[in-house]
């Protein structure tokens, strides 16, 4: 809980990082300052792009006490505005899974090195990046939480599988490795309030901790202040779902 007469300070810069292949990739950090401990946040970025959103977002997890951190997972698929970048790697099917786990592994990495990190790590992901958390919790070791928000494509279909992502996230449910928070839209076509519901059967019959929150009124993207789909109340609540699930996970 804030009080006006603490002291508060953050900082926030572009870093090098190692990723898949141990290739050298740029990624956006926010921390608190303070010697901490404080836990950490990987934080994946949507496929509009590595943009705006997700630097505040970045930022926003500091404010609240993570260290976090969001690689460029587009890096290697040149530079320019991240709409530019973003539509590039649609139009190419998306980025590869297995490029994107070994990011993200080394985002993990890391954090871990750091001598002001707790010991314990969430990953955090909306869209796309919602997809790639849970493949990341399913996938790799060292995560403690997954904050999974409108993850679209965990449940695909057989004609929906491509060579970049050649296995459904939802298969790979009984390796889920530490709780999870997701948050849907009502009204979402992708996921659907169907794909979400076996998306939630999945997470049942493996016996993992989960807890879902579904908001009426809401479609695809409602944390987006910067796009019509914005949904302020269903927002705010979302984010006090988010935080709070982090509070029990995480510190």
């Amino acid at each position: 809980m804030y009080q006006t007469d603490q002291y508060e300070g953050m900082l926030a810069e572009t870093v090098s990082m190692r990723g898949h292949n141990a290739d050298v990739i740029n990624a956006y950090v926010a921390r608190p300052l303070g010697a901490g401990p404080f836990p950490g946040m990987v934080v994946i970025h949507h496929a509009p792009g590595w943009d705006e959103w997700y630097r505040e977002c970045t930022r926003r997890f500091a404010h609240h006490g993570y260290v976090s951190i969001s690689p460029n997972l587009y890096f290697r698929d040149g530079h320019g505005t991240p709409e530019d970048v973003g539509a590039k790697v649609r139009g190419a099917g998306g980025a590869p899974d297995a490029r994107v786990l070994g990011d993200l592994e080394g985002a993990i990495a890391w954090l871990r090195s750091l001598p002001y990190v707790n010991g314990k790590v969430g990953i955090f992901g909306t869209c796309s990046g919602g997809r790639q958390a849970f493949l990341a919790g399913c996938r790799l070791k060292g995560l403690d939480a997954v904050i999974e928000c409108w993850g679209g494509r965990v449940v695909q279909s057989k004609e929906e599988l491509t060579p970049n992502q050649p296995v459904a996230p939802i298969d790979f449910t009984k390796d889920l490795s530490c709780p999870i928070i997701g948050i849907f839209g009502n009204e979402d076509k992708s996921p659907t309030p169907e794909q979400v519901n076996q998306h939630e059967a999945e997470l049942k019959k493996h016996g993992k901790q989960y807890e879902f929150h579904r908001y009426d009124g809401a479609g695809h993207g409602f944390f987006y202040y910067d796009r019509p789909a914005y949904r302020q109340e269903q927002a705010v609540d979302g984010w006090k779902k988010v935080f709070a699930f982090c509070e029990k996970t995480l510190r």
